[in-house]
This record gives structure tokens, sequence and C-alpha cells, in this order.
């Protein structure tokens, strides 16, 4: 990306650190580092409390941030935490977008990401040139919280909509419908989304490595509830995703695997009676 230092901090995985360090990123051991001398920090961590670590802790991004500095943190996370770290951060003059992302590593690599922004408009509008590299399609929803929001309500329809299909494909292998034929005429049918088409080939190898990890839905799915709890809406068909999630992921952790989200089609099979 012309004119911007990239840095990164955590990297244990050697093997990518090498290919960052191939494409011009320089490594720091500290997040103050990574911090110091750029107008723009991003940020994109597992879960809030990788982000309280990352943001608050006395050798964090906060810490180090001298007024002025944009805080990009693109993780997906509670919208209490993003509305936290907004405050946070200016009581020291820093400005904060919350700003997750839709699209999993190919898009990433593509530069064709779908974000979210939450925050002041008009930080937004200076970091748009930055954003419009790392994604296709850029949407600024409102004040603190709204982009973090809006992430999970399209992680909802995500984990929905593979439960959904897990439960017409356990359906149609329990009556009888040959495996290969029937996944291919679901493929070609106009009430399959786009996200579900591309989890099929897993269900057709019965395969499912992880592009989106069923750990990732699984806590995306713990806060959906949250904020649907405290917002008072009702979300039967969320609940219930929960629990087959909830289900697969106490396997998985048990057997030390970790396997993509759409693995859910295999544990509708399973409970049905179909493998």
């Amino acid at each position: 990306m012309a004119g911007v230092r990239q840095c990164a901090w955590a990297l244990l995985d050697w093997e990518r650190w090498a290919a960052a360090w191939q494409a011009g990123c320089w490594r720091r051991t500290t997040t103050w580092l990574c911090t110091t001398g750029v107008d723009i920090v991003c940020s994109s961590v597992t879960n809030d409390a990788a982000v309280e670590q990352v943001m608050f802790e006395p050798d964090g991004v906060l810490a180090a941030a001298p007024a002025g500095t944009i805080v990009v943190d693109m993780s997906t996370v509670s919208p209490r935490t993003s509305r936290r770290l907004h405050e946070a951060a200016r009581s020291k003059g820093v400005a904060v977008l919350d700003a997750p992302v839709s699209g999993s590593t190919v898009q990433a690599e593509q530069g064709q990401l779908v974000i979210f922004v939450g925050g002041e408009e008009d930080v937004y509008q200076k970091c748009q040139p930055m954003l419009a590299v790392l994604g296709s399609k850029t949407f600024y929803l409102g004040p603190s919280g709204a982009g973090a929001t809006m992430k999970l309500c399209v992680n909802t329809l995500l984990g929905l909509g593979v439960q959904a299909l897990a439960e017409a494909i356990a359906l149609g292998l329990k009556a009888g419908l040959p495996r290969e034929r029937f996944l291919q005429v679901l493929s070609e049918t106009a009430v399959v989304s786009p996200s579900q088409k591309a989890k099929l080939e897993n269900a057709r190898k019965e395969e499912y490595p992880a592009a989106f990890a069923l750990r990732l839905m699984f806590k995306d799915f713990g806060l959906i509830v949250e904020t649907g709890m405290a917002l008072s809406v009702p979300m039967p068909a969320t609940a219930a995703a929960v629990q087959v999630a909830a289900a697969e992921h106490a396997r998985q952790l048990a057997a030390h695997t970790d396997e993509d989200f759409s693995v859910v089609v295999r544990a509708m099979e399973r409970l049905a009676g179909v493998t």
C-alpha cells in the first residue's frame, strides 16, 4: 500500500510472518512500537478479550498513541466494546472507528472485503482512501458501535443460512436422495444463497477445512445473542442454531480440531442418523 508503513505485532506463525516480511511488513515486538510514529493504527483480533489486551493494557495502543492518531478496529466484537474503546480513546484525543469486515481469506487477499464502519463521520472520510484499498465496498453506518452492530446482523444471516442448509441436507439424505445429485440440484436453485453455495463443496466432499472457523462463528453467535437480549429482541431461530454450534464446538475442543463453521452440516447428518 503506497505511503503506508506496514508492521505487525504478535505474529507467532513464522511461515505467515515470512510471507508478510516478503510483502514489506515489518515485525514489531510490542503494540507500542506498532503505534508510535503512525497516523492510523489498524487492528484485527479474535475477540473482545484480545481487544482489551491490545488497546487497554499499560503497553497497549491507547497508552502509546499520541493525540490525533486514528485507530481503526476491524475486529468482530460487541458493540459495547467498540463504544467503550471510542470513549476511552476520545479522552486522549484519539479517534476510533469500528470497521469489521464481511469476507474471508480470499476476499482479503483480493481487496474485496465489505467494510462496515461506525464512529465519527469526518474521521471515516479521512480513512476512506485506506479503507478503499482493503475493501471493494465501504459503508458508513453511524456513531460508534454501528459498524459492530451491522457485522453481527450480517453474521446472524450467515450462521442461520448454513444451519438451514444443514437441516435441508440432513432431511434430503435421510429421505434417500442420492448425495451427489441432491447437492448438485440444491446448488442450481434460486433459494440457495451465494454464501450457502460456497459451502456445498464442503458437504459434497465431506471435508470442512476452516475458511471461517466454527469457533469464531460460535463466538459471534454469543455476541449476537447477548446483543439481542440487551435489546429485548426475540431470536428463536438463532437460539436453536447456537445449540448445534455449541455441541460441535465441544466436539472439536475434545478432538483438538479446528474446522469450518459449515461443519454443522455433518453435525446435523449425525443427529439425523445419516452418517
